[in-house]
């Protein structure tokens, strides 16, 4: 990798930490970057992570092995057709958005499929900009694949083997099935969290009891809400079609349950708990039971051997329970990397206190 040359797009917390793991892993390549931001593009240099700040989208990126496209969704497709005529044959240009259908129709009307391979890293975090990556954002987080159909295989297995040497997990998936599933376990969810706090505070009495006894179960299965408009704003958008549709099941599904209820029909209310809990204690670091108030914090670390057992070792050292501990596979919405779950909330305080005094990065819920 000494000589491979990689460009970047936008520098924001994506397009940053995947340039920092880049860095990291791949300390001797050479890195190049186009941001509006100018301040960014300084930064990004004086960190030694770029070597070149691209004041336009030039002959720079001529030469590179891979362009990462990481600006808003509005100014993709003005970057593309400038792209097109610049980049390489051999160049893979990979995009790192949320939605994918909008962007490979885009690269099929401009004739790019041959060198696409859309991607989806499902990490982040509630903070934004370059001054908030960090290389292990992407580490042990899943990372969608969506190739087209005109590249190749070979290209195909490259970049998935490059996408797990930065310690993420690639998923290949074929781009309207991601941006299904992801409409139904994402963004589906949000909409129904945002909805029911509106619900809440549009029905909350006068004296706001509602705003005041809300806590445990209904925060926690409602968390997802103070994500930021803007962004879910876009997403609605861009998959507004696979989104119209889920909602429409789900609405369905709601007046089943309606249904049940008006007619007392104890047989149907019974299956419909029985079945969602059954089926979400099957879920990966699932807990057991009814939502209820989770005393969870998480923690930023580093993969390496006993990381894990460190953590383990401090806590019960200090005769605090852990209830539950894993890595983070979908932090697309949660800082962290290691979540960790308590019995009650004043050990999950005094492990915040003991893991921030041996210097951890810690983030509670």
């Amino acid at each position: 990798m000494a000589s491979t040359k990689i460009g970047f797009i936008g520098l924001g917390l994506i397009g940053g930490s995947v340039a920092k793991a880049i860095r990291k892993y791949y300390p001797d390549c050479n890195i190049i970057a186009f941001d509006k931001n100018r301040e960014t593009l300084a930064l990004a240099v004086q960190d030694g992570i770029i070597q070149t700040a691209c004041s336009s989208i030039d002959k720079n990126f001529r030469e590179c092995s891979y362009i990462f496209l990481c600006a808003p969704v509005a100014y993709n497709t003005a970057y593309l057709s400038q792209l097109k005529d610049i980049m390489g044959p051999d160049c893979i240009l990979t995009d790192v958005g949320s939605v994918k259908t909008s962007i490979h129709e885009e690269i099929t009307a401009l004739g790019m499929e041959e060198n696409f391979i859309g991607g989806h890293p499902m990490a982040g975090s509630e903070k934004s900009g370059f001054a908030n990556s960090k290389a292990h954002l992407i580490e042990n987080a899943y990372y969608i694949l969506t190739p087209t159909e005109k590249v190749s295989k070979e290209r195909t297995a490259s970049y998935r083997d490059f996408i797990a040497s930065l310690k993420a997990i690639p998923v290949v998936l074929d781009y309207k099935v991601h941006d299904c599933i992801t409409g139904t376990i994402s963004h589906l969810p949000h909409i129904i969290a945002s909805t029911l706090v509106n619900y809440v505070r549009d029905h909350d009495t006068k004296d706001e009891l509602m705003k005041a006894l809300a806590a445990g179960g209904f925060k926690d299965i409602t968390r997802i809400a103070s994500s930021s408009p803007v962004m879910w704003q876009q997403i609605c958008l861009k998959n507004r079609a696979n989104i119209s549709q889920i909602l429409g099941g789900y609405i369905a599904s709601l007046e089943k349950a309606k249904a049940s209820v008006d007619s007392g029909n104890e047989a149907e209310l019974y299956s419909l708990f029985e079945t969602s809990r059954d089926y979400r204690d099957s879920m990966p670091n699932s807990s057991a039971g009814p939502i209820k108030k989770q005393f969870a914090v998480y923690c930023d670390i580093i993969d390496e051997a006993g990381g894990i057992a460190t953590i383990a070792t401090i806590l019960a050292s200090n005769n605090i329970n852990i209830k539950n501990i894993g890595i983070v596979h979908n932090r697309e919405f949660e800082e962290g990397v290691l979540r960790i779950e308590f019995y009650d909330e004043a050990s999950s305080a005094k492990a915040v206190q003991l893991l921030q005094k041996y210097h951890y990065v810690v983030y509670e819920t």
